[in-house]
């Protein structure tokens, strides 16, 4: 995990001194710059009784430096987090998601864009688990939210190797110009019990079916929230105007690569939407269409090195130089999320990458599933060549 410390984070447990075994952590670099709980084997034996898997199974490698995550990592990274036992399946499926080739985590791990790992939980078990969906979800006060963000960030720091740095340094590879505090942690449940529409989960196309008691993680490589704020209109209509108007910025990385992103809609917009008769899919298409930047905000020398890239290549005169903020409308996730109070929230990504869903096993011992993507998403990884 780290060039200076022992090749396992379980060596730490040996230590009888709690505190200078913490501090141990904070000089080898296995830490997020805030104080963690020691990974002593008692500790880390509660969390694998609670996993869905064999004790000694590897999840695979972490991107950028491929180093292999077994399930005891995990469990150390969740009791580091300050994580619950019952925590554990919901960090299996988000592990699953973000090793999905098309999610990109390599990419994700060491750009310079300041994207967060982004998990949302849907299902029975976000409740059972205490995950907050509602008022102030995505800050601070919830312990579910706020651990299992942090596992999953520890997760790519200490087994990925992405700790901020130039590069100077060995594992110095998360390159983010400024970071971002989301960084640390970002984790919500979906507010299905407020919500006007079936859940996000349920919409999506599951190679055997969708049922109501599925509980499904998505992860997705996002900006921290923009928020958008509209008290006043009472039309689905006018209400759109204001998010698509929010979302069309030029600096968001999706207006020039593709790329999903995320609409976290508060329950009272949804509720003015779906009044107006607006089903998710219409709310995906009118921000299709109308969320676009036009192309006197940006820069000539910006628009000629955009439009190098892929989805974007010679499509100005054929958009009317009004530049999309997404190819498809389908890749506008919509999720509904927060409590009383007329705002929403949008998270954008950095282009390159796209959520995954993951379904935990319907049984004892089953597997995971993916969910696969819709047919329009794709990104270009090289310069398209017409």
């Amino acid at each position: 995990m780290s060039v200076y410390g022992p090749t396992d984070l379980i060596d730490i447990a040996d230590v009888h001194d709690e505190d200078a075994a913490a501090e141990q952590l904070h000089r080898w670099g296995w830490t997020d710059g805030l104080p963690v709980v020691v990974p002593t084997p008692q500790r880390v034996e509660r969390f694998l009784a609670a996993s869905t898997r064999d004790p000694d199974a590897s999840l695979g490698p972490i991107a950028p430096r491929g180093a292999e995550l077994t399930l005891r990592g995990l469990a150390a990274n969740a009791v580091m987090a300050g994580c619950l036992p019952a925590y554990m399946p919901v960090l299996e499926a988000a592990v699953v998601a973000m090793r999905q080739p098309d999610f990109n985590l390599y990419g994700m791990q060491m750009t310079t864009h300041p994207c967060a790992l982004m998990v949302v939980v849907q299902g029975p078990l976000a409740g059972e688990s205490g995950i907050a969906s509602g008022a102030g979800c995505m800050g601070a006060g919830f312990r579910a939210n706020g651990t299992i963000g942090r596992a999953v960030r520890l997760v790519a720091m200490n087994i990925g190797g992405a700790r901020p740095g130039e590069g100077e340094v060995a594992g110095d590879i998360d390159r983010a110009t400024q970071g971002s505090p989301a960084k640390w942690s970002f984790c919500f449940a979906e507010n299905q019990g407020d919500s006007p529409w079936p859940s996000y989960a349920s919409e999506l196309t599951w190679p055997d079916g969708w049922e109501p008691t599925d509980d499904v993680v998505t992860v997705a490589a996002v900006e921290g929230p923009h928020n958008i704020n509209d008290h006043q209109s009472s039309t689905g209509k006018n209400l759109l105007k204001t998010i698509a108007a929010t979302m069309s910025t030029p600096g968001a990385n999706t207006a020039y690569r593709g790329g999903d992103q995320f609409l976290a809609l508060g329950p009272e917009h949804a509720r003015v939407l779906a009044d107006s008769g607006l089903s998710r899919r219409d709310v995906q298409e009118y921000l299709f269409e109308n969320a676009r930047v036009d192309a006197t905000r940006v820069g000539r020398e910006k628009l000629d090195e955009a439009s190098l890239w892929g989805g974007y290549r010679l499509k100005l005169d054929e958009w009317g130089h009004r530049v999309p903020i997404a190819r498809a409308p389908e890749d506008i996730r919509i999720v509904v999320a927060g409590g009383t109070g007329k705002h929403s929230a949008w998270m954008p990504t950095f282009g390159a990458t796209w959520s995954q869903s993951v379904r935990l096993p319907r049984t004892a011992g089953g597997e995971f599933t993916v969910a696969p993507l819709n047919e329009t998403a794709r990104w270009a990884n090289d310069l398209e060549s017409e």
